[in-house]
């Protein structure tokens, strides 16, 4: 396994990240504690998990992922082995089972990390991460911002970050970091953070993949400059990057058959940039996933990369992504199909 330093700060951490989403949902958690001793051994030191988590969301499996965590840190004793993350829920209308109001103001915030860390049986997490913006910008599934006159957001970035200077001198966090944010959002939190001496952004967690490359137009420079490295979410494209889908592989539990409302990766013109990378690794003798993952593991600004699997089998393949090395030849297969078809899934 290879490792990274998290931020600025001395934390290392695993290339890849061991995501948790499915767990209560599409994995048991006799099977969440198989892929977490799975990680475990495979140098795997890093989980990410959220308050809200599994996916897709619902009342009954709301705190599931976060449940199985717990246990299997009760079950084992190995929390100090692992650098965890975990998520305060951004406002949302369809999520009031999670709290009410969602809001990033104090009194939300406190509720929330006593939530998490009751139910992960720990006394701290390593990273707190707010799990997209309150404003209304661009994320899931929205390539651009369009501005909206009648958005009532007040700038608190102030307080969340006194919020998080709080929790760290309490013991409950050691880091904070955002999630689906903008490049102004990043910055805006690094300058209030600067001002008053308050708790540095240490990562942001959003979308990058072979289809969805936006992430090298505003954010990637920022991450560089100022060591705020990208948690890289959905590298495979909810699994559209495994081949399975062309090749007719897939089954109904598939998560782009079984989650159909999940349809950022389900566009024809996704599905056709999918087909020309299928091609690349075909004619290189290479295994599409672990292709895909290869190419988000070498980017300089990604500090780890989320993989998620339904089965062993999966986060095997996954986890053996990080001993695959592109050529220079495929490198510029890559940008080729990237300059025909740029950013094919929002």
């Amino acid at each position: 396994m290879e490792y990274t330093k998290l931020g600025h700060t001395n934390i290392k951490v695993s290339k890849i990240c061991l995501g948790t989403m499915t767990f209560g949902e599409q994995n048991t958690k006799t099977e969440g504690h198989q892929q977490m001793d799975y990680a475990i051994d495979q140098g795997i030191n890093f989980f990410d998990t959220a308050e809200m988590y599994a996916v897709p969301s619902s009342e009954e499996n709301n705190g599931k992922t976060e449940d199985i965590i717990g246990s299997w840190f009760k079950a084992r004793g190995k929390r100090e082995q692992v650098v965890l993350a975990t998520k305060i829920t951004g406002p949302s209308a369809n999520l009031k089972y999670v709290r009410d109001p969602l809001k990033f103001n104090r009194e939300q915030i406190m509720q929330a990390i006593e939530g998490s860390l009751k139910r992960l049986q720990t006394d701290y997490v390593d990273l707190y991460q707010l799990h997209w913006p309150e404003r209304k910008v661009n994320f899931f599934g929205k390539r651009g911002y369009v501005y909206d006159p009648n958005d009532q957001w007040e700038d608190n970035f102030h307080e969340i970050l006194e919020c998080m200077q709080d929790l760290v001198k309490a013991g409950k966090i050691r880091y904070f970091g955002i999630s689906n944010e903008t490049p102004w959002g990043l910055m805006h939190f690094l300058k209030v953070a600067e001002q008053h001496q308050l708790p540095r952004c240490v990562s942001i967690q959003n979308p990058y993949s072979l289809l969805n490359r936006t992430f090298e137009v505003g954010l990637a420079e920022i991450c560089m400059r100022e060591q705020a490295g990208l948690l890289a979410y959905s590298p495979m494209a909810f699994g559209l990057l495994s081949g399975k889908y062309h090749k007719g592989l897939d089954e109904e539990t598939s998560r782009l058959n079984k989650y159909k409302r999940m349809s950022r990766y389900n566009g024809k013109n996704t599905r056709q940039a999918a087909f020309r990378y299928l091609e690349i690794a075909e004619r290189h003798h290479l295994d599409m996933a672990q292709m895909a993952l290869a190419f988000v593991n070498s980017r300089p600004f990604v500090t780890s990369t989320i993989i998620g699997a339904t089965n062993l089998d999966q986060l095997k393949e996954n986890v053996d992504s990080i001993y695959v090395e592109l050529s220079s030849e495929v490198l510029k297969e890559i940008e080729e199909v990237h300059e025909d078809m740029p950013n094919p899934a929002p």
